[in-house]
């Protein structure tokens, strides 16, 4: 809603004397007894999104707050509204402007109205004239269909959006400036009782109205204050590692001391099923309920990886309709964040920590060692790092990085992969299939690349990777280079067993599984050889 630090009137918020703050909130229909009512409702909306989006480049140009809110500014003459209105116009521009900031993002390439719409509307504009006027619509009600008021305490909940109880109903009253609106209340949500509690109190709550396909919805929301921490990390913690294929969590409860307690998954099959995104959210949430009262009852905090963007390909790209189909249906991020939300309402900690190499390092070290699968793995893993822990490379896999018959073998395997790879584009006439080889030689030349730079220390495991890996060579992936596809056939093996005897030193069991290799025998044809006492090879 707003940037992280700023409360609901855009101003710092001061930690003395205050607990931590959530904002919770419910969305709810509003009916139009008055058509008139409706038709300067959606009139406002449509100036107050313009106001919002005039805001947001004037801010870019380095106007100041105080000059575009006042009665003679350009946002009230220009466009009617009154000066509440221009300055929530203007604190919506503000929180946009720093979340893009926050992203990493261009703020100067915004879209308003959605930039994924705008690409599909580029994209139909010719080819489907009934979905184009539909993505079209849609696209026009996300870019002009805005009205935001925060809450005010000091105005008895919200000056220009505010909820009254009358003959037994309720009702938004809508300042249209020069006269008000209403607005009849349709919602059942389990929080419409605090929601009201609020209204009678006089407490301060704030409205967004949005337009879809035709209606106005309210969504209202406010702050609450959460209860004090009563478990922490220094009783473990419970670590979640969300995976797409299968579509499933992995749980794994560590140990202060960096052990394994217990293990267990959960199938998010019945997510993907949802016959609606109302459905899908439901069962997210009680997913979600579900994690926390594990970690409520084991007594640990929670621990996720602060995961930022995952690409989900588009058609035409090569990356595949199995790939997109499985990256479309991730809802990771509002997983995620309702683990995170209900985890600090119940007082527990939640920890989040840098995704960098948890899944590789899980499945190099501890799914093999510990027979476990490289979804658990990697949730310990990740539970190790929000404990503090580093993850050393077990002394046969460092053996085996320092040993140049390894790099040799490596090397000869992708050389030949991509001398292949080659020659099928060059072949290949089918630009969709052409793109997936495209895709699959950069990856090879990638490995290659892995593989042949200076060997340096594994990135800490702390902080945010920031889309940057460190300087110098990373051990983890060269070993995974060297490993997976090249022994295992695959980039992302579910099995692991086969490299347990390379972890205890052993070679045998590797050397076996050359003749036939897994992968299109490239191996076999330059044979590893066997190294005494775990050297490498």
């Amino acid at each position: 809603m707003f940037p992280r630090g700023l409360d609901v009137k855009g101003k710092k918020r001061k930690g003395k004397g205050k607990g931590p703050q959530s904002f919770v909130g419910l969305e709810a229909l509003l009916v139009f007894p008055d058509h008139g009512d409706h038709v300067a409702t959606l009139d406002l909306m449509r100036r107050f999104s313009a106001a919002f989006r005039f805001a947001y480049n004037r801010l870019l140009e380095g106007e100041k707050r105080e000059d575009l809110k006042k009665e003679d500014g350009p946002l009230c003459t220009l466009l009617g509204l009154n000066t509440r209105y221009a300055d929530d116009a203007i604190l919506k521009a503000k929180a946009l402007l720093a979340s893009q900031k926050e992203l990493g993002e261009n703020p100067r390439k915004v879209v308003f109205g959605g930039r994924k719409l705008f690409r599909q509307l580029s994209r139909l504009k010719k080819s489907n004239l009934p979905l184009y006027e539909r993505r079209k619509r849609e696209w026009r009600e996300r870019r002009k269909g805005m009205l935001y008021a925060r809450g005010d305490r000091s105005k008895g909940g919200n000056l220009n959006l505010r909820l009254l109880v009358r003959d037994g109903a309720l009702w938004l009253r809508i300042n249209l400036v020069h006269r008000p609106a209403w607005a009849l209340v349709k919602a059942s949500h389990p929080r419409l009782h605090e929601l009201l509690s609020r209204v009678y109190a006089g407490e301060p709550y704030n409205v967004e109205l949005t337009l879809r396909e035709g209606k106005v919805y309210a969504l209202f929301t406010w702050e609450e204050e959460l209860p004090p921490l009563v478990v922490n990390a220094q009783s473990g913690v419970l670590a979640l590692d969300v995976n797409a294929d299968p579509y499933h969590l992995a749980l794994a409860i560590v140990n202060p001391d960096g052990s394994l307690r217990r293990y267990l998954t959960l199938s998010l099959e019945g997510v993907d099923r949802a016959p609606n995104k109302g459905a899908k959210e439901l069962l997210l949430w009680q997913m979600a309920h579900q994690v926390v009262s594990l970690a409520w009852e084991e007594g640990v905090a929670l621990a996720t990886e602060r995961l930022k963007h995952l690409p989900k390909g588009k058609r035409g790209d090569g990356s595949g309709k199995t790939f997109r189909r499985n990256a479309h249906r991730f809802a990771y991020r509002s997983l995620l964040g309702k683990v995170h939300a209900l985890a600090r309402r119940r007082g527990i900690q939640s920890l989040e920590v840098n995704p960098q190499d948890t899944s590789t390092i899980g499945m190099l070290k501890y799914a093999p060692l510990l027979s476990l699968s490289k979804d658990v793995a990697a949730a310990y893993v990740i539970g190790r790092r929000a404990l503090g822990f580093k993850e050393e490379i077990p002394k046969h896999l460092k053996a085996l990085l320092q040993d140049p018959s390894f790099h040799e073998h490596t090397r000869r395997f992708y050389e030949g992969r991509i001398a292949e790879l080659r020659t099928r584009s060059r072949q290949e006439r089918n630009r969709y299939l052409k793109k997936k080889l495209g895709r699959e030689l950069a990856q090879a030349r990638k490995a290659l690349a892995t593989l042949q730079s200076p060997q340096g220390e594994p990135g800490s495991p702390e902080g945010s990777t920031g889309g940057r890996n460190p300087r110098g060579g990373n051990p983890w992936r060269a070993l995974r280079v060297g490993l997976f596809l090249p022994l295992l056939g695959r980039r992302v093996p579910r099995d692991l067993s086969a490299l347990k005897p390379i972890l205890h030193g052993s070679w045998e069991g590797w050397r076996g599984g050359l003749d036939p290799h897994p992968g299109r025998g490239s191996a076999a044809a330059t044979p590893f050889p066997h190294v005494e006492g775990g050297s490498g090879g």
